[in-house]
């Protein structure tokens, strides 16, 4: 077995490390909005759950060359974002909105999605996602070098819960009509799959 030091590889051979062995990972669809009242979205993958009581979720959102994304800085000075969970429905029009616009180019609008009025916050969901949640930040968090941060940690309180009623029975969420889909390294993408069963033990 191989034993590297991260600290001996570059930032890209680290980030190509960690892409390829920690997978398959959750994708987060946000979208946010402007001081000027542009509405973005974009998708990420360093994406998870941080506590369900009260419901939290976590972004990193990777800064580049040293520069704050639009979706970070957004957050940050709204304090309001809206999660969307990536399935394979609308997999292609979310790849659509990685592409670098300016600030002033709206995402959504690039890759014709849906806005959809939230109920607890003014940013705009979109109507294409079976499962979204508005947010609200309770904590940010510079990652990295003091005086160059590489990544911008968030941390979202979920204040309002939205789901497709066909795909939601008696609190639980049926996994294959949800159809979310994963991100694995490169231009790889993964399905569910199968799904198995192993009791924890009491």
């Amino acid at each position: 077995m191989l034993s590297i030091d991260p600290a001996l590889m570059s930032e890209r051979e680290n980030y190509k490390f960690l892409i390829g062995s920690i997978i398959p990972r959750p994708i987060a669809f946000v979208t946010t909005i402007s001081k000027e009242g542009v509405l973005n979205g974009a998708p990420f993958s360093y994406f998870n759950i941080v506590s369900s009581n009260p419901p939290m979720i976590s972004l990193s959102i990777q800064r580049s060359g040293g520069r704050q994304k639009d979706t970070a800085r957004n957050i940050i000075e709204s304090k309001q974002f809206v999660i969307h969970i990536v399935d394979e429905q609308n997999v292609d029009k979310i790849n659509k909105t990685a592409a670098s616009l300016p600030p002033d180019q709206s995402e959504i609008e690039l890759a014709h999605l849906t806005p959809v009025e939230s109920v607890k916050i003014s940013v705009p969901g979109v109507k294409e996602a079976k499962v979204r949640m508005e947010c609200t930040l309770e904590h940010t968090l510079e990652l990295g070098d003091q005086d160059k941060p590489g990544c911008d940690f968030i941390i979202g309180k979920v204040v309002q819960f939205h789901i497709e009623s066909d795909i939601y029975e008696k609190g639980r969420i049926d996994p294959g009509g949800l159809a979310a889909v994963s991100r694995l390294a490169g231009n790889n993408y993964a399905k569910i799959g199968e799904i198995f069963e192993i009791e924890r033990p009491k």
